[in-house]
């Protein structure tokens, strides 16, 4: 199997500009009081994508050294349940790989007030095109129609000229290709489908979307990142989309990209993310994105997330907000995006982006 891991290269990516690097720590607004003196108590719960997993416990346990007094709990039971739970008041915060849709936000008024709740983007980090096929040492290469053609069950076998056509000197075999995908409503499955639709339209016609398409049939699937990359990695043969930070040791697609095929990293994910543009239309803070997937800028790399924290504007004591605006901080300091680079793999946010951020998190105040 080809073992491609995103973790070595997250310092080269330090140095981007892009509104994501971490050498703008300087900048940095100063945290909150309440941030620094560590006297803070209360429970903080949140549930959401599991492609937080990794970070959320780095997140947590550096956070715990900040704020002793303040436990954070954190269930990744993926984007569109942490939504619901957020939704429904049954927890503090959601974690989501993809921002509120504009019925969410509606709904998020009547619990976080006239302007609802908001996104900021906490994580950053491309889904990787994973494979099990042991015999297969090279990166595959694939363009934006192939991989569509193979998720939708068009190509079957991993030696189907399509795919043959662009690994010259590749030994590919002729394994059946079993797709994997999502069970759950998954911001992956969102962003990888929002990938698919928008760089292969005529041949993903379905528009992006949280849960798998249902006509798609004769396709195994399963819960969370871990289920999916668990299924890949005990079937000879099989494919699935993933945040690469979870992948294991499963052999990863090059994506055609212009006239190169980019390999993921969290270089060229941070650098789709700088061309992205803001979606509007909710709360004044609301910093959910709209990712260009057709870019043909050389270095890009077109699969990749933007995982979110999910705010409520106010809540109902000082409390709250106090350790609700600590946490965010912590996350978004360069602390903690190290921290979440180091057991992660992601991309570092920083630059005006992180100025953004941190600016939205000090609106949120008592109801």
């Amino acid at each position: 199997m080809k073992i491609s891991r995103v973790g070595a290269s997250v310092a080269a990516a330090t140095a981007l500009v892009l509104g994501l690097s971490a050498c703008s720590s300087s900048n940095t607004p100063a945290a909150s009081p309440s941030a620094k003196a560590g006297n803070l108590t209360g429970t903080l719960s949140g549930a959401g994508a599991s492609t937080q997993e990794s970070a959320m416990t780095a997140w947590i346990d550096g956070f715990k050294a900040v704020q002793p007094g303040v436990t954070v709990q954190y269930n990744p039971v993926g984007s569109g349940a942490g939504r619901t739970q957020f939704l429904a008041g049954s927890v503090t915060f959601a974690g989501s790989d993809a921002s509120l849709k504009t019925d969410e936000w509606e709904k998020s008024k009547a619990l976080c007030g006239t302007d609802g709740a908001f996104a900021v983007p906490a994580y950053i980090s491309p889904i990787a095109v994973a494979y099990n096929l042991p015999s297969v040492k090279e990166n595959i290469k694939m363009d934006a129609d192939t991989i569509a053609k193979v998720f939708s069950g068009k190509i079957t076998t991993w030696n189907d000229p399509a795919i043959a056509s662009q690994n010259a000197g590749v030994t590919l075999p002729s394994t059946k290709i079993t797709v994997v995908h999502r069970a759950d409503d998954s911001g992956t499955t969102e962003n990888f489908t929002d990938y698919l639709h928008a760089a292969a339209p005529s041949v993903w016609t379905d528009a992006k979307a949280q849960a798998w398409p249902k006509q798609l049939t004769g396709q195994e699937s399963a819960q969370q990142t871990t289920g999916v990359v668990s299924l890949t990695t005990s079937t000879e043969g099989a494919i699935t989309y993933a945040d690469a930070s979870a992948i294991g040791t499963l052999g990863t697609v090059a994506v055609k990209v212009g006239n190169d095929y980019v390999k993921y990293t969290a270089e060229a994910a941070a650098k789709s993310v700088s061309t992205a543009k803001k979606v509007g239309g909710q709360a004044p803070q609301d910093m959910g994105m709209k990712l260009d997937r057709t870019s043909t800028e050389a270095g890009t790399y077109p699969v990749v997330l933007v995982s979110y924290q999910i705010f409520c504007t106010t809540y109902k004591d000082q409390a709250t907000v106090d350790a609700v605006k600590a946490f965010g901080e912590y996350v978004l300091s360069a602390e903690g995006q190290k921290a979440a680079a180091d057991a992660a793999g992601s991309a570092p946010i920083g630059g005006d982006t992180e100025k953004e951020a941190l600016a939205a998190i000090a609106t949120i105040k008592v109801a």
